[in-house]
């Protein structure tokens, strides 16, 4: 029971440690630009409004799939900060097609989804298949094309997409297309979107693909040693492009429940920044589906509570992306002291068993 009890204290200690460190280190950073801490304090903790928390919830959906798609590259020892062009390019083509019309009704979204998955598999393959025959880092491969992604998408938008007064966007989804939501308070605190529950379906999916499937296995195993992989039968470079075409794949899905959601089309509309949240969500997840859960909701919360900081504080909203850099950052360190003192700990308590059966047999 007292291991046990150990064992648990031990696991809680880095999160609450991480946690202090943040709060203490946002609350200097703000005291050092001259503004209050104590009003960026009781401004984030104050219970958000109906619409607010409907907000939240959306945006967790978005920022969790984004942070599945980054964790399955990280399994596999793989740095896919391509997140952002993928699910842009995808996002684009998606909106195209639906707005297209050749199906319709649910064919036309669940089509549009499978569109998504296509081009984000197929825009991260490019850098599987580059460190795969020819080595080039993915963190490189991935850069680039997060830059070509976003020049193609912009190229095409502006020559192919419809010009309404300053804005440009695609076509918008046909009226069959769109999907209602769930209204938890008055309507005009907005909808949860249907697809949210993509959100849920992808967490599923990646636990089940990662402990209950062969693929899991040799995707772990491959992300712990190329070589020991080898032996044992796996072909790493096999598994480094299915690997980054599957978590292109998830990527493309980000930001599908909002433009099937409330956003309709493809234009000013789009979120960008959701890849990037997703890889920072993905480390101060620890790359576990429960782990990502809650700091996808943390930093949904964060972000959205960030309006606040600009209509009823002094405080810049941007003191919410130190908040959020800093989590990451001490909940990385803090896992990594933790994970030494732990094992020294369990060292000291081999030595000690091995000296007392020593002299209990001399």
């Amino acid at each position: 029971m007292n291991g046990r009890l150990k064992s648990v204290g031990l696991a809680l200690l880095a999160p609450a440690i991480a946690i202090v460190l943040s709060i203490l280190v946002t609350t200097l950073v703000i005291a050092a630009v001259g503004s209050s801490p104590g009003e960026f304090w009781s401004t984030m903790f104050e219970v958000p409004k109906p619409r607010l928390r409907v907000d939240i919830v959306n945006q967790t959906a978005m920022i969790y799939i984004a942070a599945v798609a980054a964790a399955i590259g990280f399994r596999m020892g793989l740095f896919n900060i391509g997140l952002e062009g993928q699910y842009t390019i995808a996002s684009f083509s998606a909106a195209t097609f639906a707005g297209a019309a050749y199906l319709g009704g649910f064919a036309n979204v669940a089509a549009s989804l499978v569109v998504a998955m296509v081009v984000g598999a197929a825009w991260a393959g490019i850098a599987g298949v580059l460190r795969a025959t020819r080595g080039v880092s993915e963190v490189i491969s991935t850069i680039m094309l997060n830059a070509i992604a976003v020049t193609l998408v912009g190229y095409f938008l502006n020559n192919y997409g419809v010009k309404e007064g300053n804005s440009v966007h695609t076509k918008n989804l046909p009226s069959g297309t769109t999907l209602g939501g769930w209204s938890p308070f008055e309507d005009r605190d907005g909808d949860i979107w249907a697809l949210a529950i993509v959100a849920v379906l992808v967490g599923v999916g990646f636990w089940a693909l990662l402990n209950k499937t062969r693929f899991g296995f040799d995707l772990r195993a491959s992300g712990q040693s190329e070589s020991a992989a080898l032996a044992s039968g796996i072909n790493p470079k096999r598994m480094i492009v299915i690997s980054m075409m599957l978590s292109g794949a998830v990527a493309g899905l980000i930001w599908m429940p909002a433009l099937f959601g409330g956003a309709r089309n493809y234009g000013t509309s789009f979120q960008v920044g959701l890849g990037f949240l997703g890889i920072a969500v993905a480390l101060l997840g620890r790359n576990r589906p429960i782990g990502m859960l809650f700091g996808a909701l943390l930093f949904a919360f964060l972000s959205v509570k960030s309006n606040d900081l600009t209509f009823g504080t002094d405080v810049s909203p941007s003191i919410v992306q130190i908040t959020q850099g800093v989590a990451v950052l001490a909940v990385v360190v803090t896992y990594e002291v933790v994970r030494r003192w732990r094992t020294r700990l369990e060292q000291r308590a081999v030595s000690r068993e091995l000296t007392a059966t020593t002299g209990a047999t001399a």
